[in-house]
């Protein structure tokens, strides 16, 4: 009997092995070729059967099971837990840093701690994790200073509140009256200088000069409240001829606490050092309140941050006078806020904010054509400030020269 059957068994069995073999090498062949994504599970696996690789694709059918299913790929990064839809049309992973490896992730560049430390909580800077392209500091559409767009009607600001309402922002703790705020008389004060003087007529500095921008860079300070400062002056030297001096020590490094104190003393020597000097300009960037608008207008073509003149007035809603904080230049510091303001409302209306008028002194009494300038704010781009620089340039020139 065996003998009777044992060759046609045998020769089955083999029949059937080589029929196994081709079949599943035929199989393989058409899964490949209809869903080559088999490949990468395949490649350099053992012959573990297909039914793991389906499993390994297609995790919904393991869910049963409790598994846990990791797909490996031999590639740069180590991809896990990737969605059967994402590996079948093979998308891209969303949140890839979360699925680095330990070595791929630690080899992502931060910001140093010491950046990080030195950034201030207002500012909005990014920390730079590649090589940045420069920052565009200047808009590809070029400045052209404006002609007279309107005429502001002195007349109707002769009533404080009719002045209060259009020109400014009183601070809650801060008191004005008509005698501080008279327009006609700020209006008529005489503010033009001389640039014939070998000396520098304008002084321009930074109470906080760690003031940075959305897109400011870490370290530089070319992209920051400085850089822009340093643009402003530039402006002022080569297109309407003055001579200005840029000082860029820094005053908030540790903390912006007492920074107006420990800049008096720098301010009042370089002034000391310099007599040619009319004009002293504090430049800052403001800060608002998280969601708050950005600071922003198209002036003819080019995105430029809005500003604003700001004003402190050593008067207390509750105290009065500070006479600690006396200001012999207070009126001489307030025509010059509101004349660049008429001007600026006057060639570029919508441009400025209301000046901003508070309690204390802010170093205004060193000079008497003494303003500050808050500049955009911290979601502000550089190229935005920037271009700001310019009608603020042309706008000193108008009060300055009595153009």
């Amino acid at each position: 009997m065996v003998k009777k059957f044992g060759r046609p068994a045998l020769l089955g069995i083999l029949a059937a092995i080589l029929f196994g073999v081709m079949f599943n090498g035929v199989r393989e062949k058409g899964i490949r070729s209809c869903i080559p994504v088999f490949s990468y599970l395949m490649e350099g696996e053992n012959d573990s059967g297909l039914w793991q690789s389906v499993e390994h694709i297609l995790p919904v059918l393991s869910f049963h099971q409790g598994k846990r299913v990791e797909i490996h790929r031999q590639d740069r990064f180590l991809l896990k837990y990737m969605k059967p839809v994402e590996l079948l049309t093979m998308m891209s992973v969303e949140n890839l840093e979360e699925v680095l490896p330990e070595k791929e992730a630690a080899a992502v560049p931060e910001a140093t701690k010491q950046e990080a430390e030195e950034i201030p909580e207002s500012s909005t800077v990014p920390p730079t994790t590649t090589a940045e392209p420069p920052i565009k500091t200047t808009s590809a559409m070029p400045f052209i200073p404006h002609t007279l767009q309107t005429i502001v009607d002195i007349k109707p600001l002769e009533e404080l509140d009719a002045l209060v309402g259009a020109f400014y922002t009183v601070d809650g703790v801060a008191k004005v009256d008509g005698n501080m705020l008279n327009a006609k008389t700020l209006n008529e004060k005489d503010l033009r200088i001389t640039k014939t003087t070998e000396g520098p007529q304008i002084l321009i500095y930074h109470t906080h000069s760690r003031e940075a921008f959305a897109d400011s860079i870490p370290g530089d300070p070319s992209t920051s409240i400085v850089g822009v400062g340093e643009h402003l002056a530039e402006i002022l030297r080569s297109r309407y001829g003055y001579n200005v001096l840029h000082h860029t020590g820094a005053y908030d490094v540790q903390t912006r606490d007492n920074a107006y104190s420990r800049a008096l003393p720098e301010v009042q020597k370089i002034l000391e050092e310099n007599p040619t000097i009319q004009v002293v300009i504090d430049l800052h960037r403001d800060g608002l309140a998280e969601g708050a608008a950005k600071l922003v207008m198209d002036l003819d073509g080019r995105p430029t941050a809005r500003f604003m003149f700001f004003n402190g007035v050593s008067c207390g809603k509750k105290s009065g006078n500070i006479d600690y904080l006396h200001n012999p230049n207070l009126e001489e510091n307030l025509a010059f806020s509101f004349q660049l303001k008429k001007a600026a409302e006057e060639y570029y209306p919508g441009l400025t904010r209301k000046n901003y008028i508070n309690a204390y002194r802010y170093n205004m009494h060193v000079c008497g054509r003494t303003t500050l300038i808050e500049l955009g704010a911290q979601n502000n781009t550089v190229e935005e400030v920037m271009n700001a620089c310019d009608p603020i340039a042309h706008i000193l020139d108008m009060v300055l020269s009595g153009a």
